[in-house]
């Protein structure tokens, strides 16, 4: 994924280029800017500058076809319906079982949803959708260790497997020197490289 000249807001992003199967990490105060920089190349928020994944561009495609390829798993999931099943319309998804669910877990009421349940789910939802890139808002942010040991190596592995390039916001730098290949941070309007070791 490549972005050219992006600006959002007041934060100059500059040049970006996540290459396929790599983890690019943002880092950064609350209130910085990363969410919409996410939602920015997800074609949510307003910005300039151009946004491409390999030959398709932002500006040149209907937001749902770009979104669909071009999945981002917000930091608090929506959701619209009343069970679990019926945000899986093929049924129950594989990695199911990795991130400690069964497939019972298809017929569960949404309300009765932890908050690290629902984060877990939202990333099985999103990559149910066979995107070519993921924007990921603090996937982990909810979990405890073990399940963040889980979701961490269960994502690697479909990123490497995939070859999906990812903008991963983290805040924790263990983190961040466990999952990313490159690591930027918003320093007031800008972002600076950070060495990921």
């Amino acid at each position: 994924m490549v972005a050219d000249a992006l600006r959002v807001g007041d934060l100059s992003a500059g040049d970006l280029c996540i290459a396929p199967g790599r983890i690019l990490a943002l880092s950064g105060p609350s209130g910085s800017g990363k969410s919409r920089l996410l939602r920015a190349l997800a074609d949510l928020d307003p910005h300039e500058g151009t946004v491409a994944l390999g030959d398709m561009r932002q500006g040149a495609v209907p937001g749902h076809r770009w979104r669909q390829a071009v999945m981002m798993v917000p930091a608090d999931s929506q959701w619209w319906a009343d069970t679990v099943g019926e945000h899986f319309p093929d049924g129950a998804p594989d990695g199911l079982d990795t991130l400690g669910f069964d497939t019972a877990t298809m017929d569960w009421q949404v309300s009765r949803l932890s908050s690290g349940e629902r984060q877990r789910l939202a990333l099985l939802r999103a990559v149910a959708h066979q995107p070519r890139a993921l924007l990921l808002d603090e996937p982990t942010a909810n979990l405890d260790a073990e399940a963040t040991a889980r979701v961490e190596a269960w994502l690697g592995d479909l990123i490497a497997r995939h070859h999906w390039p990812v903008l991963w916001v983290a805040h924790d730098p263990a983190q961040i020197r466990r999952v990313a290949d490159q690591h930027l941070r918003i320093a007031g309007k800008r972002l600076e490289d950070v060495p990921c070791s």
